[in-house]
């Protein structure tokens, strides 16, 4: 049986790492939350300007579910909601500082 070359890759670290961060406002949200440290939700709304509250929430939602971004929620009202980079979604950071450098060094390439 002939092996082809995909038999001798493993997938699977990076399809896991993209599946935490796909879409169009993972990265951005992540990034956001880097560079503030902690957001509350209309913060973080603002930033991202077109996002819409269905997909801002669900955004979140997913990466906390994944350990990414932790959640606190103030018992008060009006409801206070502040997001904030867990330590695994700290980890990313060093990727997203490579983006960011990659980024600056290729954007007048045009």
């Amino acid at each position: 049986m002939e092996m082809i070359e995909e038999d001798l890759v493993n997938v699977r670290p990076f399809a896991y790492a993209m599946s935490l961060i796909d879409g169009k406002w993972k990265v951005l949200i992540l990034f956001w939350l880097w560079k503030k440290e902690i957001l509350r939700y209309g913060e973080l709304k603002r930033a991202l300007g077109t996002i819409t509250h269905k997909m801002l929430s669900g955004q979140l939602k997913e990466l906390e579910k994944d350990d990414l971004v932790i959640r606190k929620e103030y018992p008060q009202v009006p409801p206070k909601v502040e997001y904030k980079l867990s330590q695994k979604g700290q980890t990313l950071m060093p990727v997203l500082q490579t983006l960011c450098t990659w980024g600056t060094d290729h954007m007048d390439d045009k």
